[in-house]
């Protein structure tokens, strides 16, 4: 793949973002991932087979979607190589629409806009972004909700899919959400997934290894803090996740914030350790606005890593 075209795609994704009016008239790539999830969750997790025989069908269903992600980037690329800078064009506009930057922005900026409101518009803003109950949250934990949310999804959401468009082009990139988005799908513990979800889940944690660790790094450089390199050591593997906790970890070290612990899910309550206990619990939207900033900046070093790849290419 074009390193111009991984630089146009990622320049495309932070001016533009995605058009909402564009994906009510044409269905969102994630959407046709998950369309085809669903078919296979619908076929092969079948209830009334044995446990062993569920996670071989899942194995299978993530092997058979991936493979088929690989395949249609392949032949994208194959496809744009015959079409000059039509071409690139095209390819830029594949890598924009399956980065976040600018989407995930506005949607913690949306929280940070709803809760200088109202408690209540902040509840609304962060139930579109987080999974726990809003009902149960104040203000600071809004404030520490929509930061955990911007800390993790930087790096699944940005960074990982630099990364693999980076090293792999199209093929790469359209795997990673392929995945990533079966394990937020099927990837769960609940009866129904615990086994056929059991695959999607374990190979969303082996592609998300590196960009985690990543992306705290980057926190950690960016915000030149130390503590926040300490703090993602340190607490990123106490985390439920094997990833998530890493930029959290950076995150909360960077703002001097506890993130994590206890939250509702509906009916369930997860008891999930804090991270950088030591912090203030008190998360305000001053926090807010200095987490989108640093957000703004990782978003500035891969675009400086775009560019410096292109002029790689060229020299």
């Amino acid at each position: 793949m074009s390193a111009l075209a991984l630089l146009t795609g990622t320049l495309i994704d932070r001016v533009v973002g995605d058009p909402p009016g564009l994906w009510r008239r044409v269905p969102h790539p994630v959407v046709l991932f998950g369309a085809a999830i669903g078919a296979c969750d619908r076929r092969w997790n079948r209830t009334d087979r044995s446990p062993s025989w569920r996670r071989r069908a899942g194995v299978l269903t993530v092997l058979l979607l991936t493979l088929s992600a690989i395949l249609a980037g392949l032949a994208l690329e194959a496809l744009f190589s015959q079409l000059g800078a039509l071409g690139l064009v095209l390819q830029a506009l594949v890598i924009a629409v399956l980065l976040a930057q600018r989407s995930l922005a506005e949607h913690v900026r949306a929280v940070e806009r709803g809760l200088g409101r109202s408690l209540e518009e902040g509840r609304a803003a962060v139930s579109m972004i987080v999974g726990r109950d809003p009902n149960q949250l104040d203000r600071p934990a809004i404030c520490r909700a929509a930061i955990e949310s911007l800390a993790e999804n930087a790096s699944d959401g940005v960074v990982a899919p630099f990364l693999y468009a980076a090293f792999f082009g199209l093929p790469g990139i359209l795997a990673y959400k392929m995945v990533n988005t079966a394990d937020s799908m099927i990837g769960h513990l609940d009866d129904r997934y615990r086994h056929f979800g059991w695959a999607a889940a374990r190979l969303d944690d082996v592609l998300n290894w590196l960009p985690a660790r990543a992306s705290a790094a980057a926190f950690a450089l960016l915000s030149r803090s130390r503590a926040a390199w300490q703090a993602a050591r340190r607490d990123g593997p106490q985390h439920r996740s094997v990833n998530a906790g890493w930029p959290e970890g950076a995150m909360a070290g960077a703002l001097g914030l506890a993130l994590g612990g206890p939250r509702r899910y509906g009916a369930l309550v997860v008891d999930a350790p804090l991270i950088n206990a030591t912090g203030r619990r008190d998360a305000t939207l001053d926090d807010i606005a200095q987490a989108l900033r640093l957000f703004r900046r990782l978003c500035n070093l891969l675009l400086a890593l775009a560019l410096v790849l292109v002029l790689i290419a060229l020299g």
